[in-house]
């Protein structure tokens, strides 16, 4: 290219008045397709039953939007009849063909489901709703509005694939007719297309469709650079009209001497792929190469291989760049051979070889399934495809299962609309598809989710490697487990399937809400007794006031109480109060006072010996809530304050943060004394449970002299005390004679922690040595 040709795309900003008309010459829209006459030429494939049906479902919807007119100025029929239009080209059944006709018209013609029953049939009614986007004035934000659509058609989609194919359609013309609409919602529309509808073509390998959505997504979002990278290309053409034309002659010559068949057809990148490439390998446009390419379609699957062999003996291969995607198709049921040779001028050219039937599903993907639906069988791709989008449509309602934020739904169906993927095998020899990037805890979670649950560790290929590994093509995976391990909130951090991180979130969140409710219980108990009372349902200490009658009498009555507790602080169940207490968003002390009101009108007195247990202990300097015993087994509801580490032996107060569950702090913690004077009623009394559970962690800080082998001196002397360092801190500080070091332990008490400073006291290194105090 000379030096003329553009290669910094940057959009210059733009003049007064002055902007690239976003327009794609390739698909302007055929004025004939708005009209019901060329539409039903497409329909030939349908019996005159149907078309009687389609006719019908035509005359319901032009009445439906008589007088409405789309933003060009067109009735607005003429867009249903085009996204009918492009299902027809799919070769449709009767019933997407009509629910794309009224795809709209629920939305924005107030037409009723029950309405579409009547006249049409429930299938073609639940195809209709599937498309339709929910009511916005049921929703706070536009995004939250959006995201609930977008479940409801996925979900829709998954019962139903022909509800996207309906819905990629309609997305389609929109695209091709956007430039009469207002530039904020162009780049909006735009926006979504690429992020969402262009990635969902590409999963259910309708590839011809996902290119031109993101051409023209492009094309809205960039119109400077598109314009400048078509003016690129277009030069190109003539550059190396001459190299192609030449290949393709050899080529030809190449396979009739072979005696093999095939159709030799040119391809061109797309400006999209082209702008990808340059700004990923932040590449000139002279150095983009592979701007043409070659694609041979041949008659059977031998074929395939003896046309590459053809090929590989016309010119030489680059080694690394031949792939098998017959031998293990893509995850979305793509299949070809990929080879990428070197010219006569020593350019690399990609070929891709092919049978007619993998061709229809490389271009049409799913759709492919009804495009073949005339044979008897229809071809195993077309089948494959349609297997391989129905495992994924399954994903999204194992997702959907356990994401009940349809923000945090779409997060995860974003992710696991991957484009490209890595191949790997289990020690069984079984080959899984994973996104580019993943890690043995998304083979986990794609195995099942009880061996991601209880995933410790895993080996690669024999080698044992930390979870967060990113695994490559041909890796042999295996997942070592434990049946008392549990997901790791850090998992997040490194996950890439939304199925991995679906069941993360829910694992964690229903953990969390059980030991929320668990301690919340544990709370309000606590304070009721302070008022001489045992919560409903629960056997007092000497068959006092609270035991529980016999039948079920009692147990009605303890309901009601508990429904009537539950109004009146504002929650829909008992399980939701007892949450709201151990997360903090509740005082257990003004539910107990009130809950102790409810119980006096039911004629419940209070109990003597359970008000002496429940002032027996209380501290006078805190305002009591209960005492809550800590063993270390309470989960995430149950904190130790960063600011000051807790470990047994110290004496302790809780904060109960407001939604952060319970924070224990010692006595002495300094910030836990400004916290007090500034919300003295979220404190509570609590103790150590006589034999914790388990380990805790505190730092020290040390002062050391500097020198050969001093880490090795201060872990020697931690591990004589049988503890354990969990993170060093030594600063940024340049090396010195003397180095300050700060350590964070994990020890059973205090007094292990006495016996680590003991001994480090002991060491030669160490000079001086304290506990880390706020």
């Amino acid at each position: 290219m000379g030096s003329r040709t553009p290669t910094a795309l940057q959009d210059p900003p733009p003049a007064a008045g002055k902007r690239p008309r976003a327009t794609v010459n390739s698909v302007a829209p055929d004025p004939a397709a708005a009209s019901f006459a060329a539409l039903t030429r497409k329909l030939d494939y349908l019996d005159a039953a149907d078309l009687k049906r389609v006719r019908d479902a035509y005359r319901f919807a032009d009445e439906a939007h008589l007088g409405q007119l789309r933003a060009s100025g067109e009735p607005y029929i003429t867009h249903p009849i085009a996204v009918a239009g492009l299902c027809a080209d799919w070769k449709l059944d009767v019933q997407a063909i009509m629910a794309a006709l009224m795809h709209d018209a629920m939305e924005d013609c107030g037409v009723t489901k029950v309405e579409l029953i009547e006249r049409f049939g429930a299938p073609t009614a639940e195809l209709v709703d599937g498309l339709t986007k929910l009511d916005k004035l049921q929703f706070s934000t536009r995004e939250e509005s959006q995201a609930e659509s977008f479940r409801k058609m996925l979900l829709a989609m998954a019962r139903d694939v022909r509800v996207i194919l309906i819905k990629l359609a309609d997305r389609l013309h929109n695209m091709r007719t956007m430039d009469a609409v207002l530039p904020n919602k162009r780049m909006r529309v735009a926006g979504d297309t690429l992020d969402i509808y262009a990635p969902i073509a590409h999963r259910l390998g309708l590839n011809q469709t996902y290119r031109e959505l993101q051409e023209l997504s492009f094309q809205h979002l960039r119109p400077w650079r598109h314009a400048a990278l078509s003016k690129a290309v277009q030069k190109a053409r003539g550059y190396r009209r001459d190299i192609v034309e030449r290949i393709q002659r050899d080529v030809e010559k190449a396979f009739t001497q072979a005696k093999v068949t095939v159709q030799v057809s040119g391809r061109e990148k797309t400006l999209f792929s082209i702008y990808n490439k340059m700004r990923e390998k932040r590449l000139t446009f002279a150095q983009v190469n592979d701007i043409f390419g070659f694609r041979i379609v041949v008659s059977t699957l031998p074929e395939c291989y003896m046309a590459m062999g053809v090929l590989h003996q016309l010119f030489k291969p680059i080694p690394g760049r031949f792939k098998d995607y017959i031998a293990i198709p893509k995850a979305n049921g793509y299949q070809s051979l990929h080879t990428t040779l070197v010219s006569p001028l020593g350019t690399a050219v990609e070929f891709q070889i092919r049978t007619e039937p993998m061709n229809a599903v490389a271009e049409k993907g799913i759709a492919a399934h009804w495009m073949y639906k005339a044979f008897d069988s229809g071809p195993a791709h077309a089948q494959e495809a349609q297997r391989l989008s129905a495992m994924w449509m399954q994903s999204l309602i194992d997702i959907q299962d356990e994401t009940r934020d349809a923000s945090e739904f779409l997060e995860h169906v974003k992710i696991d609309l991957f484009p490209d993927a890595v191949y790997v095998f289990t020690p069984k020899s079984k080959i899984l598809a994973l996104p580019r990037g993943a890690t043995p805890v998304d083979f986990a979670y794609a195995i099942h989710s009880d061996v991601g649950d209880h995933c410790v560790a895993a080996k690669v290929n024999g080698e044992p490697v930390a979870l967060r590994t990113v695994l490559g093509s041909g890796d042999v995976v295996e997942v070592v487990t434990a049946p008392n391990a549990r997901p790791n909130p850090a998992w997040l951090n490194f996950v890439r399937t939304g199925r991995a991180r679906s069941k993360i979130r829910h694992y964690l969140k229903n953990m969390e809400q059980e030991e929320s409710e668990d301690l919340g219980e544990k709370m309000l108990g606590q304070a009721l007794r302070a008022e001489g009372l045992q919560l409903p349902g629960t056997p007092s200490p000497a068959g006092g006031p609270g035991r529980p009658g016999p039948g079920t009498e009692k147990d009605s009555a303890d309901a009601a109480i508990w429904q009537a507790l539950a109004r009146w602080s504002g929650n829909r169940s008992r399980a939701e109060l007892l949450i709201d207490i151990g997360l903090g968003r509740k005082i257990a002390t003004i539910v107990a006072k009130r809950l102790a009101r409810l119980l006096a009108e039911r004629g419940t007195k209070p109990d003597p010996l359970t008000l002496t247990m429940g002032r027996y202990g209380s501290d006078d300097n805190v305002p009591s809530q209960g005492l809550v015993v800590i063993d270390g087994s309470e989960g995430a509801t149950v904190q130790m304050a960063p600011c000051c580490r807790p470990i047994p032996g110290d004496e302790i107060v809780g904060y109960l943060g407001r939604g952060e569950g319970l924070v224990v702090h010692t006595s002495e913690c300094s910030v836990g004394k400004r916290l007090f004077e500034r919300d003295s009623e979220r404190w509570m009394s609590v103790e150590w449970a006589e034999q914790p559970t388990r380990s805790f962690e505190t730092g020290i800080n040390l002062l050391l002299h500097n020198g050969k082998g001093v880490l090795a001196k201060v872990a020697a002397a931690v591990s004589a005390a049988e503890a354990d360092i969990t993170h060093i801190d030594m600063g940024s500080e340049p090396a010195a004679e003397s180095t300050e070091l700060r350590l964070l332990l994990s020890v059973r008490d205090r007094l292990q922690l006495a016996s680590v400073i003991r001994q480090l006291k002991r060491s030669s290194a160490v000079m001086r040595v304290a506990r880390v105090k706020p």
